[in-house]
């Protein structure tokens, strides 16, 4: 091959999407010279599933991504069309916000901020080859283009040998019909990577005007919407409505007399699919004595026709969507203008790499999003930035950054994944935290933007706004301790109409906050010395003081484990060498090569009697 060089760059990302975008903005603003290559420009930032970002957890996720310093909760406020907060009826933990958005808008916008941005370039084009070099790596692309790179972030989404099925028919392709990337990962393998195969998929969508929308249940944003960035002031009005339907026995009929040609159960499709994000003819048979499933009917954007359905991915023939589509209220008519459709791709086992997102035997080598086992856009974009910072610190000399799962729903999930592995597409949601009252999106920032900051990716004055609002927050919390209420019948009137009990005496504004049928809002008449703080400081301190007693409890929680955390274990060790532990736990420890026992402890196949094992091994070795 005629190969040709073409440049040399401290930080190379190999895919455009959610992860890629994250990563290369990080390492460019960290000073890196940074270049991110993707298959086709036109795809950069694509939502190829549902137009929205956020939801439960993967809110937290958005929240944490923009606490420090990154850009997916910026850039998803200036393409909002619709604004949720979900789970609101559920404790504060579970509260997670959720934006429908223009999905080309978005795309659009992102691709401007990777154009724009200093020390970064946007390259289309196909890495088809990677291997190890005296400069880190070397990467060639399919026009022989040759880049030496220090290191190197795979961020390939679905992109990676992918292959689509729909019914019978099936291709080799990534997304909404954007080439697949096929020899990358022949090069991989090559190279040492463990891959395997994943599977997901996507509904359809359909045409605005066939839809009937006089019989929908509809579902409206929240007012005033709600921003994901700490840096938006003000979202402005929702922009459109969703609507909601359901599918009926009908439709459940249709897909069972097509089963069979689903490739799924036809045995054409060797990868594991996502267990919370089920194909609806999945759904149909897993949940056989369930008479019907709902979907919501959701725009993708102000300037397109194309309606996304969601809850109806499939993989079943075009014809027989077709029919079952029509079985369902509102889409008696509809046009698919894009069919449902599964698809197929490669991605590595996440157990060899580091909490950095660096691959344990390949220094300099990361790895970022689906490519590492997850799914979903926000969960995409959160290991995106962790990589993202980690190539750029490498490359200049600093200690690598890893989260923890008591700072962070990140943390958390980039310790589920090189620490328990994932069988099938990972999926960020609130129960996979131990610590989520304390991980609430609300403090996203007083747990992350501090360390935004020190990194260098939280400019001064933005720090400056943060201890600021700190600040006004202490404050405030000093202000309802200090400020008593005297009895009078104005006051017992607003108790007696929470079923709450009347006061006889002065009460301090702290106490009466701390009942469960009071609030801030519930208080105003009688808080006549009430500051003009933003909403977020108040939601902090009402949650801080009502759930107080929980919240410490789950702090020394957090302690006892930190302590675990403390206790760091050798990098380069043979655990067949301790006597007493079991053959398995000797097999997953010199496997995953855990950074200290609590990490250890959380290793599937590691017991309570291992870790003992370990605890003792370790003080021995202190004493010498």
């Amino acid at each position: 091959m005629n190969t040709y060089f073409a440049g040399e760059y401290e930080v190379a990302v190999i895919g455009a999407g959610h992860a890629g975008i994250e990563a290369a903005l990080a390492a460019s603003r960290l000073g890196c010279k940074t270049a991110v290559f993707t298959i086709n420009m036109d795809a950069v930032g694509n939502c190829p599933c549902n137009p929205s970002i956020g939801g439960t957890a993967k809110g937290h996720l958005v929240r944490e991504i923009d606490a420090l310093g990154g850009e997916m909760g910026k850039t998803a406020d200036e393409c909002f069309l619709q604004s949720r907060m979900l789970n609101r009826g559920k404790g504060p933990a579970v509260h997670s916000l959720r934006a429908q958005i223009d999905r080309r808008k978005y795309a659009d916008t992102m691709k401007h901020k990777l154009e724009i941005q200093p020390n970064l370039e946007l390259r289309q084009a196909e890495i088809i080859n990677i291997k190890q070099n005296d400069f880190g790596y070397e990467l060639t692309t399919k026009m022989l283009a040759v880049f030496n790179c220090k290191t190197v972030i795979i961020a390939t989404g679905t992109y990676l040998g992918g292959k689509i099925f729909v019914g019978e028919v099936s291709y080799e392709s990534g997304p909404d019909g954007i080439f697949a990337a096929t020899k990358l990962g022949l090069s991989l393998k090559e190279l040492g990577l463990p891959l395997r195969r994943f599977k997901t998929g996507t509904p359809a969508r359909v045409l605005r005007r066939s839809i009937d929308f006089s019989n929908l249940e509809i579902q409206k944003g929240d007012e005033p919407p709600q921003p994901f960035s700490y840096e938006t002031t003000n979202l402005g009005e929702n922009k459109v409505d969703c609507h909601i339907s359901w599918t009926n026995e009908k439709t459940k009929q249709i897909i069972l007399d097509n089963i069979h040609r689903s490739p799924l159960y036809a045995g054409k499709i060797e990868g594991v699919g996502p267990r919370y994000c089920p194909s609806l003819e999945d759904k149909i048979v897993r949940f056989s004595n369930k008479p019907r499933h709902q979907l919501f009917i959701e725009p993708c954007g102000l300037n397109t026709e194309e309606m996304y359905l969601q809850g109806m991915s499939s993989s079943l023939p075009e014809e027989v969507q077709l029919k079952f589509y029509h079985t369902i209220k509102g889409l008696e008519n509809c046009v698919i203008m894009r069919p449902a459709y599964a698809i197929e791709y490669d991605c590595v086992d996440p157990l060899a790499m580091n909490a950095t997102l660096e691959f344990k035997n390949f220094e300099g080598l990361f790895g970022a999003g689906q490519f590492n086992g997850s799914s979903g856009y926000e969960e995409a974009a959160a290991q995106g930035l962790i990589a993202g910072i980690n190539a750029a610190r490498k490359v200049l000399g600093y200690n690598p950054i890893v989260l923890t799962r008591d700072n962070s729903y990140i943390g958390t999930l980039i310790d589920d994944l090189v620490t328990k592995g994932a069988n099938e597409p990972y999926r960020m949601m609130t129960s996979r935290s131990e610590y989520r009252l304390v991980l609430r999106q609300d403090n996203a920032d007083e747990r992350l933007t501090p360390l935004g900051h020190e990194i260098g990716l939280i400019s001064d004055e933005r720090y400056a706004r943060f201890m600021n609002k700190q600040k006004l927050k202490r404050s405030e919390l000093e202000r309802l301790k200090a400020t008593v209420i005297s009895p009078s019948d104005e006051v017992n009137q607003i108790l007696v109409s929470r079923e709450t009990s009347e006061i006889s005496t002065g009460v301090r504004l702290i106490e009466l906050m701390k009942r469960p049928q009071l609030d801030y809002k519930v208080l105003t008449p009688i808080d006549k010395e009430r500051p003009d703080l933003d909403s977020n400081i108040f939601e902090q301190v009402e949650i801080e003081i009502k759930y107080e007693g929980y919240i410490q409890k789950q702090l020394k929680q957090v302690e006892q484990m930190r302590k675990l955390e403390e206790k760091h274990l050798p990098v380069d060790f043979d655990y067949s060498q301790i006597n007493g532990l079991r053959l398995e736990a000797q097999e997953k420890l010199n496997k995953i090569k855990p950074l200290n026992i609590g990490q250890a402890s959380r290793i599937s196949g590691v017991s309570p009697a291992d870790i003992s094992v370990l605890l003792i091994w370790l003080a021995q070795k202190k004493k010498g």
